[in-house]
């Protein structure tokens, strides 16, 4: 009986430690993977930064996923995203080197989400920083994150604009969609 209650937890602990859920994958192969499809499907590569806690993250990503705007994202982009900035106990979740690739692109001051559009080479053409006009894209701005508000979503809209083959139903399907992430006032006392 003794032997055979070892037996049973050893089968428990080896198919456990087989059960070990895997690495997440270094930061240059998510780029690498991107980048090659990029090219190969003539799209520019939008990437997010987003971590596990980050409500307005899973707002982005469902907003990008809803069936109002999916095709256009799916014909113009390819998405990839990068976790970053994890709680102590959850950075075993952070993609290797992530940080190092958002403080490339300036978006490490940002919070999150941080997005950036780049081409198939992994030039900057645009990302989530609103900027003073004429800044340069390696000056800081302040984040939009997930667009929610008019004005962020505008932004949204013009970066999207530049970087694709937008047209105006899309542009106003878009719209629509990201402004339904803008927050719900609270009814003041009465």
């Amino acid at each position: 009986m003794k032997n055979t209650i070892i037996l049973l937890a050893v089968i428990f602990a080896s198919k456990f430690a087989v059960a070990q859920e895997k690495p997440m994958p270094a930061s240059d192969a998510v780029l690498k993977s991107a980048y090659a499809q990029a090219a190969k499907e003539n799209k520019k590569v939008m990437l997010i930064f987003h971590a596990s806690w980050c409500g307005w993250c899973k707002k982005m990503e469902a907003s990008l996923k809803d069936r109002s705007v999916k095709q256009f994202f799916d014909d113009n982009y390819v998405i990839a995203t990068l976790d970053v900035m994890e709680r102590p106990d959850k950075k075993d979740l952070e993609n290797p080197g992530a940080l190092e690739v958002m403080t490339k692109l300036k978006g490490e001051k940002s919070g999150l989400p941080y997005w950036a559009v780049l081409d198939a080479k992994g030039n900057k053409l645009g990302d989530s920083q609103v900027r003073p006009a004429g800044a340069s894209l390696d000056t800081y701005g302040e984040n939009v994150g997930c667009p929610a508000s008019p004005e962020e979503v505008a932004f949204f809209v013009n970066i999207l604009k530049s970087t694709s083959k937008l047209n105006d139903n899309q542009a106003a399907a878009i719209s629509k969609r990201f402004a339904l992430n803008q927050p719900v006032p609270k009814a003041g006392p009465k």
